[in-house]
Parts: C-alpha cells; sequence; structure tokens
C-alpha cells in the first residue's frame, strides 16, 4: 500500500504537518483522532474523563483498522497508537511510517495551551511528558524514518518526509 504514516508524540506536529503533506501530495489527509470523535460523537478528552483511556484504546485500535485499509491517504496517528502491536503492524502494512519527534521543552511550549490533551492535564507536565517519551520511544523508534521537528519549519518538515519517501509512496 501506498500510504503515508505520520506518528510522534503530541505536539511534534503530525496534523498540520499532514494537512500540507496531503494537500502537496494529492492525498486525502486522515487523522485518527477525529475518527475516534467522530464515531464517539464527543471529544478525546470526554472520552477518557468518561469512559477511561482502556476505551479510548479500543476505539482508536478501530479506527487505525478502518484507516490503515485505505489506500493512497495520510495519516496522522494518535500519539500512544503505535504503542499497540497490533496497531503498529496494521499501520505498517499500509504503508510507510514517519515519526516526527520534539524535545520535551518544544512538546510543552507547543501544547501548555490546549486543555484538550488529557494525559497532560497534570500538576507537572513537563515531567509527564519526559515520562510518557521514555515509554514510547522504543515503539517510535521503529518508525522507517525520524525526523527532529524542533527547529523546522511546516514547509522544511514536508520537505524533508517527501525527499526520505519511497517512490511508491509518492504516487
Amino acid at each position: 500500500m501506498n500510504n503515508i504514516i505520520l506518528v510522534g508524540f503530541m505536539g511534534t506536529g503530525k496534523s498540520v504537518v499532514g494537512k500540507l503533506l496531503a494537500k502537496k501530495l494529492n492525498k486525502d489527509f486522515v487523522e485518527l483522532d477525529d475518527m475516534v470523535e467522530a464515531k464517539e460523537k464527543m471529544s478525546i478528552k470526554d472520552i477518557f474523563e468518561k469512559k477511561l483511556e482502556p476505551y479510548f484504546r479500543q476505539v482508536e485500535k478501530e479506527a487505525v483498522k478502518e484507516a490503515a485499509n485505505r489506500e493512497n491517504v495520510v495519516i496522522s496517528a494518535g500519539g500512544g497508537s503505535v504503542v499497540d502491536e497490533e496497531n503498529f503492524n496494521n499501520l505498517k502494512n499500509s504503508g510507510v511510517i514517519i515519526c516526527l519527534k520534539a524535545s520535551p521543552d518544544t512538546i510543552l511550549k507547543r501544547t501548555k495551551s490546549l486543555k484538550i490533551r488529557p494525559l497532560l492535564n497534570v500538576p507537572d507536565p513537563k515531567k509527564q511528558i519526559e515520562d510518557l517519551l521514555k515509554k514510547r520511544d522504543p515503539y517510535y523508534n521503529k518508525a522507517d524514518f525520524s525526523i527532529e521537528t524542533d527547529s523546522l519549519s511546516v514547509d522544511d518538515i514536508v520537505s524533508k518526509i517527501i525527499s526520505v519517501l519511497p517512490k511508491s509512496a509518492l504516487l
């Protein structure tokens, strides 16, 4: 399959980069979090609060399967989705996986004004970011390519992604 899947922690640029990448490559853009919210008819923050994270992860798994079965799309995967081996394999089998990375300081700066991030609504969000990154890095490192986004513009990130993609993903 010729999908392009963007993975990485929240605040690394998956959504904004994914939208521009899809536009430049004339592909549809799929935001997994939006799929979950549409299916559940509530925000992710509300799903975490009312139905808890395990329920969210199950609905997310269904969204991953659905998105991975599409063709010729750019997928923005939720930050924790690739921790699940089945999710990772479904995404990997559908295309090339690009991990967007950023430092904890950059992530905090990019997400601090967003109260819709349930995993960061804690007394010490920077420590939470560091802890989650430590847990998730082994999964993020399984991506086909990684790009550090700290000092790059959205256009620069998109150009860098296009430069590393196999020809099959550009079609």
